[in-house]
Order: structure tokens, then sequence, then C-alpha cells
């Protein structure tokens, strides 16, 4: 390993062993801050002597090179979380990512299906073993706005029927306690009579070697939306989305989706406020008789 690529080794190892960041995550950063540490030996530096200046011309050639304003701030994101930890450990005296403003990036709403569409997807037949699984695994995913990781990672003992309550393990392995409603309960329920799990740790949602893959829940997900009818690109994420615009047009209450979703950010909730607004706006357009169009 040469001397210039020593300093991000040294991050990832702080990424993954203190802090405990999941595969995905050390992916991203592995990524991100490759594409820095290359573009430094390039230049023939290392990427802790690079400053302000040489950061801004990365960012302006990977913006060059036909990444999208979206990448290009996930990747000076990692910079910046790179050289805060250099500077904290005294390895750089200033932050040269701190003050780089990346490309903007044209905001892009997420679709989501409307509560008609989500109900026709959740209700899969029950009348065999994985028709009682599909409906236990989707009405828990709309149910609670779980992300995939999270509803992959669950074991029977992380779920309280009783108290409608589901406890998982998030982003920054932060741990919260998400409702389960009443069409879920039952159906996991069912789900638990059946398969019976027999231990507590066992996985909720089994898959041949252990829990449940992400890669099969996905390609479920889209099986089941064709056969039910549905005719959107339906993937885990939608019913996260989901989720979060019914509860925040049912209840105005942008903070407790926040909880809800476990966004550490409130900035990262308000997309779904845009969503919100495109629902008030159909409404308004379809019933005020000042906004009727000829």
């Amino acid at each position: 390993m040469n001397a210039a690529t020593a300093p991000v080794d040294a991050f990832l190892d702080h990424l993954q062993v203190e802090r405990q960041a999941s595969a995905h995550t050390l992916d991203a950063y592995r990524r991100d801050l490759g594409a820095l540490d290359a573009w430094a030996l390039a230049q023939g530096m290392a990427v802790d002597a690079l400053d302000a200046a040489h950061l801004r011309a990365f960012v302006a050639n990977e913006h060059r090179r036909g990444l999208s304003p979206k990448s290009v701030q996930r990747r000076l994101s990692a910079c910046r979380s790179f050289y805060r930890w250099l500077l904290r450990h005294g390895r750089i005296e200033a932050n040269p990512a701190a003050a780089i403003k990346p490309p903007k990036a044209p905001r892009k709403l997420p679709q989501v299906l409307d509560p008609d569409e989500a109900k026709v997807l959740v209700e899969v037949p029950t009348d065999t073993a994985l028709g009682v699984r599909d409906r236990a695994l989707l009405e828990l995913f709309y149910s609670s706005g779980l992300r995939l990781s999270e509803l992959c990672g669950l074991r029977w003992r992380d779920l309280d029927l009783d108290d409608g309550l589901v406890t998982v393990l998030g982003k920054g392995r932060k741990q919260r306690s998400v409702p389960v409603g009443s069409h879920a309960r039952a159906a996991l329920a069912q789900w638990r009579s059946q398969s019976q799990p027999g231990s507590n740790d066992a996985p909720l949602f089994p898959g041949r070697n252990g829990p449940i893959t992400p890669r099969a829940v996905q390609l479920r997900l889209r099986l089941l939306a064709q056969q039910q009818g549905l005719f959107k690109r339906v993937h885990p994420h939608l019913l996260r989305h989901s989720f979060a615009s019914h509860v925040l047009e049912s209840s105005g209450d942008l903070r407790g989706v926040q909880e809800l979703l476990g966004h550490a950010d409130i900035a990262t909730t308000q997309i779904y406020t845009h969503l919100d607004f495109q629902h008030l706006s159909k409404v308004y357009d379809a019933a005020h008789p000042r906004a009727r169009r000829k």
C-alpha cells in the first residue's frame, strides 16, 4: 500500500471499527474517497496535502466527467467527513472541503402509490404458505415505513404484537421503535402461527440461509405488483415513500414523520411536504369553483 492511500484506509478502518458503519456505507465511502485518492495521485499529491483550490478542481473534474450533481454532492460529503476526521486527529490544519459548494441538483420528487394502490398491493392472496408470508411482509413494510435493510434484519424478538411495535436498527446503528398497524399485526400473527419460528432469535422472514436477502425482497415485490395489476415501477423504497406521504397527508406532522422514518435531519423529510402540496394542489384544482380549468 502506498503512502497516498494510507489516510483513506485509516478513515475507512475508523468507520468500520469505531462507528460500525454498514457494508453499504463503507462501500460508498470507499468508492467516493477512492476517486479522490486517484485524482490526487494523478496530480502527484497525497490526499492529506490537498487544499481548497485542489478540492474545487476535483469537484469540477468529477462534474465534467459526467457525474450527476447528486453523485458529486455525495462525493463531496464523503470528502468533508474524511477531512473532518483528519483535522480532529491533528493530521491537517484545516478542512479543505468545508466551504466548497457542490453543483445544485434538480429536486426529484419520489414516486408514491396512492392509498388505493397501496391497499391493492399489500392485500395479496393468502391461500398459500408463500402468500401468508408475502402478506405479512408487505403489510409490515407499508405499515411501519421501514427501510429494506431494516426489514430484512428483523428477528421475532424485535416484534411486539401485543403493543403493536417493532424495534429496528437503522442507519448509524440507531435503534427506534415504530408502530405496527392493525392489518399488519393480524397478518404477522397469521404468519407466526404458520411458520412456527420456535425461537425469538429466528429471522422474522427467513431466506435459504438465514434472513431473507434484500435482492429476494426486491424481486418478489416486483412480481407481486405485476400479479396485483399494478403497472408502476414498484420497488421497496416506494413503500417507504408512500408511507411517509400518506402519514404526512393525514397528520400534517412533519416532525412526527421524521421520527417514524428515522431521519437524522428534518431536511431529508421535507421532500414529503412537496409531495403533500402536489396532492393539495390537485384537490384544489378539482374542487374550488375558481380553480377549475376550462
